[in-house]
């Protein structure tokens, strides 16, 4: 969504923020379980290389349940494709948990994640991780997972903890222990950078229904209070309620842009109203016109993190377009995500030359 739609909007929210924060005369040692200072945030982001990554899943994995469950996680190839990451300079990746692989076994899911973490680490990786998501399928199972549908984006992702289950209080008590119980095992962790605690909010036609799981969310994190910072990434500027909620409660400012450079311009013009670091951790559409070529240089430039979308060209079939399926699975003309193919070679040589240059490799 262009930003030139909801200029006074996002201007006088940013502003508010602003406002609000020099009222409040934070200081460095924000109190626990609180938003974190301005301060604070932009201590921590200067201890920290320019941040740059791709959202991650493994190649053979059509969604979260298959990367994460017991039967289907698959550490070889994690290792791996973290092996390309690291070789184009990648120093971070995020990447989506799911709370019906905790629900099947807690304490495993929790050496999974700690398996992760190892091999990220060893890639020199410090990934961020998602909680909830309000984007594509409705209702996960446990279980074996959808088969892929022939050139359909993500014919297999799943919401988080799906519809209209995230909006039934019923369902919070049990979601909370899931927070807690994974957040509380790793809030001390140095191999994890971020907590994003909702992925894309009030999508899937959710809108203002979203707000009470992102308010239980935020609360349920800043009660167990990591040493990591907690966020969750502004994406459709018409979402009033929940874009104010997400600036006045993230500690790290995060943000989803698909557009071409211009808007996406705007968008950290404006954003930069808050005083926060930023991160981008969604970006690059081909076909849209956000590309490496036009996009990562601008945000090292302005000293924002830079994760895009997609990066090995598997099961979750993103080199396809949200709106443009190719049901007979032949190729796209351009591929809409990603930056490998499964066998490790880049999509485009002259785009991964960039990267590593901008990541000094």
């Amino acid at each position: 969504m262009r930003i030139k739609n909801f200029i006074l909007p996002v201007i006088a929210l940013c502003f508010a923020v602003n406002v609000q924060a020099q009222k409040k005369k934070q200081t460095t040692t924000a109190t626990p379980g609180q938003q974190w200072s301005v301060e604070k945030a932009n201590e921590w982001y200067s201890q920290h290389k320019w941040l740059s990554g791709a959202n991650y899943i493994p190649a053979n994995a059509i969604n979260q349940l298959e990367m994460w469950q017991a039967d289907t996680f698959d550490p070889a190839t994690i290792d791996k494709e973290l092996g390309w990451a690291e070789g184009i300079g990648f120093n971070t990746m995020r990447v989506f948990l799911h709370s019906v692989a905790w629900q099947q076994d807690p304490e495993g899911f929790k050496k999974r994640v700690d398996q992760f973490l190892a091999i990220a680490d060893k890639h020199h990786i410090q990934p961020m991780f998602v909680f909830f998501d309000d984007v594509w399928n409705k209702t996960p199972k446990p279980g074996k997972q959808p088969e892929v549908k022939p050139g359909i984006h993500n014919s297999g992702w799943m919401q988080d903890p799906g519809q209209p289950a995230s909006s039934d209080p019923a369902n919070f008590p049990q979601l909370e222990k899931y927070v807690k119980d994974v957040l509380g095992a790793f809030a001390h962790d140095k191999r994890i950078l971020l907590w994003d605690l909702y992925n894309e909010p009030g999508n899937s036609g959710k809108r203002d229904s979203s707000l009470a799981l992102l308010t239980g969310v935020f609360q349920w994190a800043r009660e167990v209070n990591p040493d990591q910072p907690i966020s969750a990434g502004l994406w459709a500027w018409d979402l009033e309620k929940l874009n104010t909620f997400q600036l006045t409660h993230s500690d790290i400012v995060t943000y989803h842009d698909y557009e071409e450079p211009q808007w996406h311009q705007r968008v950290i013009d404006l954003l930069k109203a808050s005083g926060r670091p930023l991160i981008c951790t969604e970006y690059m559409a081909r076909t849209r016109n956000s590309r490496f070529s036009n996009i990562m240089p601008m945000l090292k430039k302005e000293n924002v993190g830079a994760i895009n979308w997609g990066f090995v060209s598997g099961k979750t079939n993103t080199i396809y377009a949200w709106d443009t399926p190719l049901p007979d699975g032949s190729q796209p003309i351009e591929w809409f995500h990603d930056i490998f193919n499964p066998d490790g070679t880049p999509y485009r040589q002259d785009e991964v030359n960039l990267i590593k240059k901008l990541n000094g490799k």
